[in-house]
């Protein structure tokens, strides 16, 4: 998905920003900009001062790549001394896995903070599926990784999904416990002996070419928790062939996350836009 706006009068590009995307940070505006995902009538446009006039038609996209051909840079959406957060693109996997070991983003991370010694360590706070995009959050210490995850349960967790068919009524709750059955790595949705409630809501925002692309928001955090649910209601997520059928990818982004900050106990809201292949799956 991408913000497109028209300038009414004439100034630079960084302020402008800074007007439009009020809900975005500096830092998060500027990183846009320094991944060339800013266009000015057409153009891809990288200076902070580049000059707007009336009418001058500005774009920003999401990053479609995530990590860019030819460089092995993630999208940094926020760091700080204790969190860093980026956009992962769908196909990376989070962290390395018993099964897999190649390259992952807590590998891809590190290696792009670190310097010439002065290495990086880092830890994930949680993990998304690898064909997921959006927002992944990583702590630079244990402690602060644990004193996150402490308070993991009042973290505000919102996703897009792009489904099959249209949901009738467009929004509900899907109250349903969740059990893995680690043969087949498929989870199933029912009562069980290892069943775990698992709650998930959703919104429908648009509908298109009998699909529709939904707001989701999770009070539990079960693997596969959304997938699962959605193909139980008969709303499979779009390109996902565990719970439904192939796609050219997975209809599913991490929009936002929101935390409570173990140090100051305020609330940090990191946000990012859905790529443009994930738009494509409701045009």
């Amino acid at each position: 998905m991408s913000d497109r706006f028209t300038a009414n009068k004439e100034t630079t590009l960084l302020p402008f920003l800074n007007t439009q995307l009020k809900s975005w940070t500096r830092n998060n505006i500027k990183q846009r900009l320094k991944t060339g995902c800013v266009f000015v009538d057409g153009q891809s446009v990288t200076q902070f001062n580049h000059e707007l006039h009336i009418g001058s038609q500005v774009e920003v996209r999401a990053s479609a790549k995530g990590i860019s051909r030819g460089s092995n840079l993630l999208e940094i959406l926020y760091s700080d001394r204790d969190l860093v957060a980026i956009n992962k693109p769908a196909g990376l996997l989070s962290v390395a896995t018993a099964n897999e070991n190649r390259e992952h983003a807590l590998a891809i991370l590190r290696n792009q903070l670190s310097r010439p010694q002065r290495p990086v360590k880092l830890w994930p706070v949680h993990r998304l599926d690898r064909d997921t995009s959006g927002v992944l959050l990583f702590a630079t210490s244990p402690k602060v990784r644990e004193a996150v995850q402490e308070k993991w349960f009042s973290a505000e967790k919102t996703y897009l999904a792009i489904i099959e068919r249209c949901p009738n009524p467009s929004q509900g709750t899907i109250d349903q416990p969740l059990w893995m059955d680690p043969e087949k790595y498929h989870m199933n949705v029912g009562s069980h002996p290892g069943a775990k409630n698992a709650i998930t809501h959703f919104n429908t925002l648009e509908t298109n070419n009998n699909r529709a692309l939904l707001e989701v928001q999770i009070e539990t955090g079960r693997q596969h928790q959304i997938r699962a649910h959605l193909s139980w209601l008969g709303h499979p997520v779009i390109g996902d062939p565990r719970y439904g059928s192939e796609g050219p990818r997975l209809g599913l982004h991490a929009l936002r996350l929101s935390i409570t900050r173990p140090d100051t106990g305020k609330q940090l809201t990191i946000e990012t836009p859905a790529p443009d292949d994930f738009s494509d799956l409701l045009r």
